[in-house]
């Protein structure tokens, strides 16, 4: 258990509490009983005295010793009642002292006798001789027959065994008390905190996929309730937020997709219409055209997230084998490994079924290999394995590329977080890539790890666990986030479709490219791809490439919607 939690503190306290008053009630109890049995015992000696009292004052001024005896004898009879006494004349001589008692608890004649003092100003006191376990009350009286000192005494060991029984109780008791008050104390608290407990596994489940989800409100009319009110007002001024945010996120980038798309295809097509050679145009055309790109892919990105992020781009939950799909997203990369002389090891692929949206579980594999392929040096190996377990199924993608600082591993999921931004800027990442691999791992309960070291490569692995196998859809009661519709004179989809397959003839090598996509983002990120392809291909490699090699330049950009290439004479 954990000492500085509020449970085992506010227990503690308690326990501490309850272990405080039982040993002040166990104590009070036992100095009040100690007390009641001495003040029993010295009104039963102030009894036994005021009787020998009233014997000697009655006995004549020639009254002998012997009458006085018999007398004590007779009425008092301190032997059978196990009291000690002693009468002792002004010159000192014992008159009586009567015999040992019948419980034998002490003897008479090893007690010393008080030193006799007529004048004292106290006419009785009570004195305790521990050492003889026994409690004596003295006095003196002036008798006929002279001055007389009387002591009657009893043995205390009767009253000490009950005080010495009830310490052995405490003893027994207050431990066995106290434990009983930490259990209690622990589960009164466990009890009292449930209410937070249920708000902090509500608040574990709160994520943008569940954005109305709310805290449960106990109607208890304390602090906690007006907690939990105060904190669902938050969330909702929050939702309002992010919602204004996913709005104006997916606007700008649907905005910002059509007009860059076009651009991008008129200056391509100025490309081949004019033969800007390798002058100084050629080159600032190409630049523009660089940056175009950079944009696009940037705008295609924040689009991607945001769609991630209101639930909108989950397709329909089917069987899809991590090791098959793996292997067939690898051959659609492997020319673009083959550049830099990358081996894709596949050997490792074991057949593990899982329940998923098919194509965002290949965006996954794809942006993996496309950062492990980018990040390995020439020569490199890239390894994809898959495996079942009993707590679910894994999909690793392992490199031995240049590796990520340790400071950086936490940081590599957040939104245009670079490592290097240098570095990636110049390869045309923007920082979005893992963002996306993360928000398609968690549409999917997966949990993602990474491992890495410079100079070492890196590990990701990603985890499908058992309970994630069933789809979970969206919630119903989330606000979607409606798609913009196109501004008037906007180009349509299949004209940029079509504009894309026409600038996609390169000069005397034609080829033909079949898109299998439906829906609009998906006809837009094809029609992208090819633009991409058309530019890179004729002023990177300087000279019109085969088809082979622009089939890999779409398979680099987007492996996605590479289904089907063909080549014309």
């Amino acid at each position: 258990m954990n000492p500085r939690s509020l449970v085992f503190r506010l227990g503690a306290w308690y326990t501490l509490l309850l272990s405080a008053i039982f040993i002040l009630v166990g104590a009070g109890t036992f100095f009040a009983l100690q007390h009641y049995l001495r003040s029993s015992l010295r009104d039963s000696l102030s009894r036994r005295s005021l009787q020998v009292e009233q014997i000697l004052l009655e006995e004549p001024a020639q009254s002998t010793a012997g009458l006085v005896a018999r007398d004590i004898e007779t009425r008092i009879a301190p032997e059978f009642n196990n009291r000690f006494v002693r009468v002792t004349s002004s010159s000192g001589d014992t008159v009586y002292r009567s015999g040992p008692p019948a419980d034998r608890s002490f003897d008479p004649t090893a007690i010393d006798a008080a030193p006799f003092d007529s004048s004292r100003k106290v006419p009785t006191e009570t004195r305790t001789l521990l050492e003889r376990h026994l409690m004596i009350r003295t006095g003196t009286v002036r008798a006929a027959a002279g001055t007389y000192q009387i002591e009657v005494g009893a043995s205390t060991a009767g009253m000490e065994d009950v005080l010495n029984r009830l310490l052995d109780l405490l003893a027994v008791l207050l431990p066995i008390l106290i434990v009983c008050a930490a259990m209690g104390g622990y589960w009164l608290v466990v009890w009292a905190l449930r209410p937070v407990d249920r708000l902090s596994q509500t608040a574990e489940q709160m994520s943008l996929q569940n954005p109305t989800l709310r805290l449960p409100v106990s109607p208890s009319g304390d602090a906690l309730e007006r907690l939990s009110v105060s904190l669902n007002n938050m969330l909702g001024r929050l939702l309002d937020s992010v919602q204004s945010s996913r709005r104006f996120l997916a606007d700008a980038s649907h905005e910002l997709r059509t007009p860059l798309t076009v651009i991008k295809g008129e200056l391509q097509e100025l490309t081949h219409e004019v033969n800007l050679g390798q002058g100084e145009l050629g080159e600032r055309v190409g630049s523009v055209l660089e940056e175009v790109g950079r944009l696009e892919h940037l705008v295609a990105g924040l689009l991607a997230l945001s769609r991630l992020d209101a639930g909108e781009m989950q397709g329909a939950w089917a069987e899809v084998d991590l090791a098959e799909l793996s292997l067939s997203t690898a051959e659609q990369m492997r020319l673009m490994a083959e550049d830099k002389n990358i081996r894709i090891e596949t050997s490792s692929l074991v057949t593990a079924v899982i329940l998923g949206d098919k194509p965002r579980l290949k965006q996954i594999i794809v942006n993996l290999l496309d950062n492990a392929i980018r990040f390995t040096g020439r020569g490199g190996t890239v390894a994809l394995q898959t495996r079942t377990t009993e707590e679910g199924s894994l999909l690793e993608i392992s490199d031995t590329g240049i590796g990520i600082p340790q400071a950086a591993v936490e940081h590599i999921f957040d939104r245009f977080y670079r490592v290097d931004p240098s570095r990636s800027r110049e390869d045309g990442g923007a920082g979005l890539g893992l963002s996306i691999v993360k928000s398609i791992c968690l549409a999917h309960g997966a949990e993602i790890q990474v491992e890495s070291l410079p100079s070492n490569g890196s590990t990701f692995r990603i985890w499908f666990p058992r309970r994630s196998m069933v789809p979970t859809n969206p919630p119903t009661d989330a606000v979607p986030q409606p798609a913009p519709k196109p501004s008037p004179g906007d180009p349509t989809t299949a004209d940029i479709g079509k504009k894309a397959l026409h600038r996609a003839t390169l000069g005397p090598v034609q080829c033909r490219f079949e898109s299998p996509a439906h829906d609009v983002l998906d006809q837009i990120c094809f029609a992208e791809a090819l633009a991409h392809v058309s530019f890179r291909t004729h002023t990177e490699i300087g000279q019109y490439a085969p088809c082979q090699r622009v089939s890999s330049e779409l398979q680099r950009v987007h492996p996605l919607h590479a289904e089907s290439i063909q080549r014309e004479p």
